[in-house]
C-alpha cells in the first residue's frame, strides 16, 4: 500500500522524482497523487485510412504491412535512429514514424501485428503520416474490434506539466503508484458519505487518473473536491472553538462617555448599514468570549467611523485599542483623521481637552527616537487609549496597560501570525478583534479563507459620495485619448482641483531593473512598466507643464512622504504622481480625476482601490484607466470589466475568476502550492456550505476527532504543508 507521505524516489525511481520535484515541486506519493489532470483528451472515432483528415486526432485500427529501420546521422555523439512503419486497413496505406526508442517499436510492430494506432494527422512530403502516435497491439480473438472501441474512447488524462516534463512522463508515473497503491483509508466519515453519495478514496483516486469514461471523471471530481472542502473546513471549525475557548473580558457600552460624546459631535447622520453593523459588533465586544470578526465594505462604504466607534466603547471601558496598517502612508493618514474626527476628545492633558478626553497615538518603524518613545510611554501606561502604527506595534518591546481591541485594516496584507502577536500583548485573557478590508470578499471565499471569523459587511455608501466615471485610454491604438486624458487633467485643476497619476513602478537611477512582463497571447513583449519618477518628469516637461507636481513613494523617508501627503492634502499640489502606497486609506475630498498608467499590469481589485481615491467630496470623479494592452486581449477584457461597474462585490467575482483559487488562499505569496487543487470557490459554493455544515457537525460530537484517524491524518498533512494559521490569509 502506498504511503502518501513516501518519498517519489522509492516508487518511481531517483531521476524521475528528481525530475518531477524541479519541475513541478512534487516530492512524495501524495503530492502525485493529487497532481490532477487539468483536461482530457480523447483518441478520436476509429477511423478508416482513406478518410483521414490532416491535423485531426485519428484512431486507426490496422495490420503492420512494413517495417523499416533507418539510421540518421549521430547528434552530440548519440547514434540515432528512426523507424517508418507502413500499414494498412483495407481501405487504403498510412505511414507511421518513430523517432523515439526506434529499435523497441520495430521488435514489437513487426509484419502481420495488428494494433489500435493512436496520433494526429500529418503531412509528409504530401503524404498523410502519424507521428509518434501512440498504439495498442491487438489480441487476435473475437473482441478485438470490441477492445479497439473501448481504447479509442478511453480519455486521456492530460496534466499540467513542463517543457522539460510532459504529461505522458507524469502519467508514466502516476501510473506506477496507481498499481501499486492498494485500498487507502478514507479521511471522509463513511456516514458523511453516504449521505452525500461520495465514492470511496481509492476509486475517486483511480477514476480522475485513469477514468473509462466521463462519468468517472465526475464522480471522482464531486469527491475529491469534497475532500479539500471537508478538511480544510474541519481545520477552520477546530480554530474557532480553540479561538472561543480562552477567556476576553468584556467591553460593554457605557453612556455618558466618549463614544456618546463621539456620536453627539457628529456633522452628519450614520448609514443604516453603519448603525446595524455596529449594533453588530458592540454586541461582540460584550461578551467573555473574544470577538473575531471580519468587517467588509467597498471603497468609501465607511469602515473607519465603525471600527472608530468600537474603539472608542472599549476606551469607555477602561481598554485600549489598536489600529494596525499596513503602511506609514497609511497608518499617519489614520492617525490625522481620527485625531481630527475626535477633535477635543482625542487631547487629553491639554488645555482645549474634553473632560472624558483620551489620547492618539501613533508608532511606526521610522519615527525620530523623541516621538517614538512619547508613542510607547503612552501605550505602556493607559495614557493613550488608541494607538495607532504600522508592523513597529508588533515588536517585543511594544506593550499596553489594558488591551482590549485590535483593529487590522486591510487584513489580506497582514498574516494570522502578526494577528497572533498583538493579541498576545494582552494582559488579562485574549483581546477582541476586528479585521476589515474594502477588498469586497465572495461569500465562498469568506467561508473559506476567512473561515475562522464572523462576517459582517457594509453594502451602503455613506451619504455625499460622488459618482467616478472610469474610461479605458487605449493610450497605443489612439494617441489622442491619452492627449485629451491629460486635458482633463487640467481642466480638473483649473477648477480648483486636484489629481492622481498611478505608476506601477518608482524608477530613477537606484530602481532595479524592471521585472519582465508576461506577453498577452498575440502580442509581442512590453516594454517596461511605467515608473513616477519618469512619468513625473515627462507631464511637467509635457502636458501638464506649469502645475505643482509631486511625487510619492516608498523609497522617500517617512518626513517626507508625511510633508508630501499633507501639501496634497491642503490643497497646495495639483498634481500627485505616486505609486500604489495611495491605494487604501488616502483620503482627499478635492482629488477628483486619477490617471493609471499601465492600468493593465494592475488587478481587478487593485484598481478599484485606486479608483476609489477620487469621488470622495462634493465633484463628480473620473478614473482613467491607460493601457497599451490591444483590443480583444484578457487584459483589454479585465480593464473593460472595471469601466463597466464601481460594485466592489460584483468585481469581486471577476477578479476571482481571473485568478488561480491558489493566489485567493495564500499559495503564490507563500512560494508553496495552495491546498486546493480542484475546488473553485466559485463554482462550488453549494458544496463548500455543506461541507463547512457537516465540519461543525463533526466537531460538536467528536471535538478530539478521536474515532477519526484517517481525517487527522488528513489534517496533519494540510497543516504541515500550508501551516494551520497560514490557511486564511497570508
Amino acid at each position: 500500500m502506498i504511503d502518501f507521505d513516501e518519498p517519489l524516489r522509492k516508487s518511481v525511481g531517483a531521476a524521475a522524482a528528481t525530475k518531477l520535484a524541479a519541475e513541478l515541486d512534487l516530492h512524495t506519493a501524495g503530492d502525485l497523487l493529487r497532481h490532477y489532470p487539468r483536461r482530457y483528451a480523447t483518441r478520436g472515432e476509429k477511423s478508416d485510412l482513406a478518410f483521414l483528415v490532416e491535423g485531426e486526432l485519428a484512431t486507426v485500427v490496422a495490420e503492420v504491412v512494413e517495417s523499416k529501420l533507418r539510421t540518421l546521422p549521430p547528434r552530440n555523439g548519440r547514434k540515432r535512429a528512426m523507424l517508418n512503419v507502413v500499414i494498412s486497413d483495407g481501405t487504403g496505406l498510412l505511414t507511421l514514424a518513430f523517432f523515439a526508442k526506434a529499435e523497441y517499436h520495430k521488435r514489437t510492430l513487426a509484419p502481420g501485428c495488428r494494433a489500435l494506432f493512436s496520433g494526429k494527422v500529418t503531412s509528409f512530403k504530401d503524404k498523410k503520416q502519424l507521428s509518434q502516435p501512440t498504439y495498442q497491439v491487438l489480441p487476435d480473438d473475437a473482441h478485438a474490434d470490441e477492445r479497439a472501441r473501448e481504447f479509442a474512447e478511453r480519455p486521456i488524462p492530460i496534466y499540467p506539466a513542463t517543457a522539460n516534463l510532459s504529461s505522458f512522463k507524469v502519467a508514466d508515473c502516476v501510473k506506477i503508484l496507481l498499481d501499486t497503491m492498494g485500498e487507502l483509508a478514507d479521511p471522509l466519515p463513511a456516514d458523511l458519505r453516504a449521505r452525500h453519495r461520495l465514492q470511496g478514496f481509492t476509486a475517486a483516486l483511480n477514476g480522475i487518473h485513469r477514468p473509462t469514461g466521463s462519468n468517472d471523471i465526475g464522480r471522482a471530481r464531486k469527491r475529491l473536491k469534497w475532500d479539500e472542502a471537508f478538511v480544510l473546513q474541519v481545520a477552520l471549525a477546530r480554530r474557532r472553538r480553540a479561538a472561543e475557548s480562552l477567556p476576553a473580558r468584556p467591553r460593554p457600552r457605557s453612556e455618558g462617555g466618549l463614544l456618546d460624546a463621539f456620536d453627539a459631535a457628529l456633522p452628519f447622520t450614520l448609514t443604516a448599514g453603519q448603525s446595524e453593523v455596529g449594533e453588530v459588533i458592540s454586541a461582540g465586544l460584550d461578551t467573555s468570549t473574544p470577538m473575531h470578526r471580519l468587517l467588509q465594505g467597498d471603497v468609501g462604504a465607511g469602515k473607519t467611523i465603525v471600527a472608530l466607534r468600537a474603539m472608542l466603547q472599549v476606551v469607555d471601558a477602561g481598554g485600549q485599542a489598536v489600529l494596525l496598517a499596513p503602511t506609514e502612508v497609511l497608518a499617519q493618514q489614520h492617525h490625522r483623521s481620527i485625531t481630527a474626527m475626535l477633535g477635543p476628545l482625542a487631547r487629553a492633558g491639554q488645555i482645549d481637552g474634553a473632560e472624558q478626553a483620551t489620547r492618539v497615538a501613533l508608532l511606526t518603524g521610522s519615527q525620530g527616537a523623541g516621538a517614538r518613545r512619547e508613542a510607547l510611554l503612552d501605550a505602556a501606561s493607559g495614557a493613550a487609549g488608541i494607538v495607532i502604527g504600522t508592523h513597529a506595534l508588533l515588536q517585543e518591546h511594544v506593550s499596553f496597560a489594558d488591551l482590549g481591541l485590535v483593529v487590522i485594516d486591510e487584513q489580506h496584507r497582514f498574516g494570522v501570525e502578526q494577528r497572533d502577536a498583538l493579541r498576545e500583548k494582552s494582559a488579562d485573557g485574549r483581546p477582541h478583534v476586528l479585521v476589515m478590508t474594502a477588498t469586497p470578499i465572495p461569500r465562498t471565499v469568506a467561508m473559506t479563507v476567512y473561515g475562522d471569523l464572523d462576517v459582517v459587511s457594509l453594502t451602503q455608501a455613506p451619504a455625499g459620495r460622488s459618482p467616478v466615471a472610469t474610461h479605458v485610454v487605449p493610450a497605443s491604438e489612439k494617441p489622442h485619448f491619452l492627449h485629451r486624458a491629460w486635458e482633463r487633467v487640467r481642466e480638473e485643476v483649473a477648477r480648483g482641483r486636484q489629481a492622481y497619476v498611478v505608476c506601477p513602478r518608482i524608477g530613477g537611477e537606484a530602481d532595479a531593473p524592471a521585472p519582465e512582463e508576461p506577453v498577452e497571447p498575440g502580442e509581442e513583449a512590453r516594454r517596461p512598466p511605467h515608473a513616477v519618477a519618469d512619468v513625473a518628469a515627462g507631464l511637467l516637461d509635457g502636458p501638464l507643464a506649469g502645475l505643482r507636481v509631486e511625487e510619492l513613494h516608498g523609497r522617500l523617508s517617512p518626513d517626507d512622504k508625511d510633508a508630501v501627503m499633507r501639501r496634497f492634502a491642503a490643497g497646495e499640489t495639483a498634481v500627485l504622481v505616486a505609486t500604489t502606497v495611495i491605494e487604501v486609506g488616502v483620503d482627499v475630498p478635492n482629488a477628483t480625476v486619477m490617471a493609471i498608467m499601465d492600468a493593465d499590469r494592475f488587478g481587478v481589485s487593485q484598481l478599484h482601490q485606486l479608483r476609489g481615491r477620487v469621488g470622495r467630496g462634493a465633484h463628480p470623479g473620473l478614473c482613467l484607466l491607460v493601457t497599451d494592452a490591444g483590443d480583444g486581449t484578457p487584459a483589454r477584457e479585465r480593464l473593460a470589466a472595471v469601466a463597466a461597474t464601481t460594485d466592489g462585490f460584483e468585481l469581486s467575482r471577476v477578479d476571482l475568476e481571473q485568478r488561480r483559487e491558489g493566489d485567493v488562499l495564500g499559495g503564490a505569496q507563500s512560494g508553496r502550492r495552495s491546498s486546493l487543487r480542484i475546488l473553485t470557490l466559485l463554482r462550488d459554493e453549494d458544496l463548500i456550505r455543506d461541507a463547512r455544515d457537516e465540519a461543525v457537525a463533526l466537531l460538536e460530537a467528536d471535538p478530539l476527532l478521536e474515532g477519526h484517524p484517517p481525517l487527522t491524518a488528513a489534517l496533519d498533512a494540510l497543516l504541515s504543508e500550508e501551516r494551520a494559521d497560514y490557511l486564511e490569509k497570508t
